[in-house]
C-alpha cells in the first residue's frame, strides 16, 4: 500500500460536468482527511470512505477530517487556480503520511491526494496542513 500525490482522475472528468463548485461564497464544502502510511491513495481514488482507506485515528482528530476554507478561484496569465487556508488540528496526538481533499457536498468525491513524503506526527500539539501560496505556480489546484 502507498500514497501517491495526484489529482484524482475522476475529479478531472467531474470538472467538465460542473460537479465541483469552488466559489468562496456559496460553493461546495471541501474537507481534508488524514491517512496512515498503510493507506492506498492515488489518482484512481474516487471518493472518501469512512472505512477501508487507512484513515488515521487519534486525539484531536475525528473521522472525515476537517473542513477547508476555500480561497476564491482566480487566474493569472493562462493558469486558473484555487487554494485553501491552512488547516490545524489542535491539541492532537496523531501520525499521518498523507491526506485526501474531497467534496463532502457531493458524495465525498475525491479532489486530490497529498503525500507528505514521510510520517508527520504531533504529540498533544497542533498538527497543521500548510497549503502553498495561492498563485499560478504554487496553488494546490492549478489548471494550465
Amino acid at each position: 500500500m502507498s500514497i501517491s500525490q495526484a489529482m484524482a482522475t475522476s475529479f478531472k472528468t467531474e470538472l467538465l460536468t460542473a460537479t465541483h463548485n469552488f466559489s468562496a461564497s456559496g460553493g461546495d464544502t471541501f474537507k481534508l482527511s488524514l491517512h496512515a502510511s498503510s493507506a492506498s491513495l492515488d489518482a484512481s481514488t474516487t471518493a472518501y470512505a469512512s472505512s477501508g482507506i487507512g484513515e488515521i485515528t487519534g486525539t484531536g482528530y475525528s473521522a472525515g477530517g476537517g473542513t477547508l476554507t476555500n480561497v476564491a478561484p482566480t487566474s493569472s496569465g493562462t493558469t486558473a487556480f484555487t487554494d485553501f487556508n491552512d488547516l490545524t488540528f489542535t491539541s492532537s496526538t496523531i501520525t499521518a503520511r498523507g491526506a485526501l481533499i474531497y467534496n463532502s457536498t457531493d458524495s465525498n468525491k475525491a479532489v486530490c491526494v497529498l503525500d507528505f513524503g514521510s510520517d508527520k506526527t504531533s504529540t498533544n500539539g497542533d498538527f497543521t496542513i500548510q497549503f502553498p501560496t495561492a498563485d499560478a505556480s504554487n496553488a494546490i489546484i492549478r489548471i494550465a
